[in-house]
This record gives structure tokens, sequence and C-alpha cells, in this order.
């Protein structure tokens, strides 16, 4: 089997033979038709987000597929099932093996490479908005509405019913924001979003992936009662919190992340994506990929997803 263990810049990833898994008892092991790539595939190549313990070194935190082998104990899944699933890592492979808690069908009427791109930020999607109490009528601010966490996120929370407003770096790239369904779109590069969010009226939640230097203008730009929810660290993690600002308006920040969660939480989130979210595909949720590489040529992915520019997902197809 070939797979991708990396030695810290996009130069020096290598295409080696591993061991193909072995089914475990509760596992199901997938042929890969595609692998999502993604920013903390990024931050853990620079040596930033080690994988956990019981996972392979190398890449990958979703992949789509058919299943080539079961486990003994597995009951849902059989040989020949187009699936797609959330992985701790090693999604940079051939075939991969996982638990049969975090596999889901893939979705009816996507092609089965796009399908690779749609498992992590469905997953990570669903369970901030569900851990921020977002509600219909309410509205959301998506930093980074152009990328993967953000395409996904404006088209669930117009699901949900919500207000949205994204943040992009380009005029080119807030119209695409528009285009999959945002009321409203900023273009952070000329436009300073705390006046414009105020100005509509604020955000009741904001999703955010930039860190440390929002943090001051996402509190202004809350409502009171507002949910600030970090799932990203891009520019910074340390920063100061006025307290008299939470306090006063009654703000919640709540920091989350999907990969180090215990399989408990990861499987009751799937089962979430698999009961709310995935029924919504493709009618009112679709994939948005940018583009497709060969498995071979993850070092000018890395390279073009750190460059910027990216609309949705990159995906690696062996």
């Amino acid at each position: 089997m070939a797979s991708l263990p990396y030695f810290g810049a996009p130069e020096v990833f290598a295409l080696v033979d591993t061991p193909a898994p072995i089914a475990g008892a509760r596992e199901v092991v997938i042929t890969v038709a595609a692998a999502g790539i993604n920013r903390a595939d990024v931050l853990q190549r620079q040596g930033n987000y080690p994988p956990p313990a019981d996972a392979p070194d190398w890449p990958g935190l979703e992949v789509s597929g058919r299943v080539a082998s079961v486990g003994a104990d597995v009951t849902r899944w059989a040989p020949g099932d187009r699936v797609c699933a959330l992985l701790g890592g090693g999604g940079y492979a051939e075939v991969v093996a996982v638990h049969e808690d975090l596999v889901l069908s893939a979705p009816a009427g996507v092609d089965l490479i796009d399908a690779a791109g749609l498992v992590e930020t469905a997953c990570t999607v669903w369970s901030n908005l569900d851990a921020a109490s977002a509600r219909r009528g309410e509205t959301l601010l998506v930093h980074g509405g152009a990328g993967g966490i953000g395409t996904m996120a404006i088209q669930w929370a117009r699901c949900l019913g919500m207000r949205v407003i994204a943040t992009a770096g380009s005029a080119q790239r807030a119209q695409a924001c528009l285009d999959l369904g945002a009321d409203h779109a900023i273009d952070y590069t000329s436009e300073d979003f705390e006046h414009t969010v105020n100005q509509l009226g604020g955000a009741d939640v904001i999703l955010d992936v930039v860190g440390a230097a929002y943090l001051e203008r996402n509190l202004a730009a809350l409502r009171p009662d507002g949910r600030l929810v970090v799932i990203g660290l891009q520019q910074g993690a340390t920063a100061t919190i006025n307290l008299g600002t939470l306090l006063g308006k009654r703000l919640s920040v709540i920091g989350t992340s999907l990969r180090s969660r215990p399989h408990a939480q990861k499987a009751q989130i799937v089962q979430g994506v698999t009961r709310d979210l995935w029924p919504r595909i493709p009618t009112d949720i679709r994939p948005v990929t940018h583009a497709r590489y060969a498995l071979a040529d993850v070092s000018t992915a890395h390279r073009d997803l750190e460059a910027g520019g990216v609309l949705g997902k990159l995906l690696l197809v062996p």
C-alpha cells in the first residue's frame, strides 16, 4: 500500500510502501477514492498538531471510497459499499482502516471523489453550531467563508434558518460566499468586519478560525447573549479578554476541536451528521471542490493551500 509519511516541509513528503491495514473486530477497511486536505494537515506537517497516539503518523482526516473488507463484529457495512469516513489521521493513503462508528454512507447524487471533502467539515460545523445552540432566526458570522469550513458553515446555517454573514479575503471570494447562500459577505481586505456586522445588527454566533487577532473585534460584534466559537488559531493563540465586555453582554467563548475528542463523542457527532445534515446533500448542501491532486503531488497541494485563494476543498486522489 502506498502512503505518505512526511518530514516537515511540503517538499519532503515521501510516497512509500506501508503494510495494508487489516480490519479489527469493529473496523472497516476502505479502498480510498480520495482524501480531503485540511488546514490541520498543514499544522501536523509543521509539527504543531501531533496525531493521536492510535493514529498513523501521516496526515489525512477524511476519506471516501469503497469498503474492501469488514471485521468480524461489523454488521452495518459490507464490501463494495460507497462510504465516507472520519479519521484521526492516515488518510493520505490507498487503503485505510477505521472504526465502523466513524463511517457514513457516501451521499447519493455526489461524485465519490468529491464526497471526500464533506466529512471533516460537516462534523466540525454540525458539532460547533450545536455546541453554540444556534437557532433559527439568529445571525451567524463565519470567518473564512470561502474555505472548507466556511463553505460548509454557510450552507448548513442556511438549512437551520439562520441569517449568515461571511468574511472572505477578496471581492471574488466574498461573491462566492453569496453564491453559496450567505446573506452578506465582507471583503476583510477593504472593509472592517466589526463595523459592518454591527451595522447589520450584530451576530448571535461567530464561528472563528482566526484566533487571537480577531478576539476583541469578535466580542464587539456579538449581540447580548452571543456565543463565540473558536475552532482555529491561524493568527495567534494568546489574547486579552475584557471581562467587562463579557459580563456586560453575557457573552460565551467556546473553544472546541474535533480530532482530540474521545471516540464516543466523535461517534455521536457522526450520528448527528448522518441524521441531520447528510439528508440535505446535494439538494441544499453540495461539496465545493477547488482542485484534485494525485497522491504523489501532495507537496503541491499543501503549497497551494498555504498560499491562499483556495475556494472550498482540495482533494488527493490515489
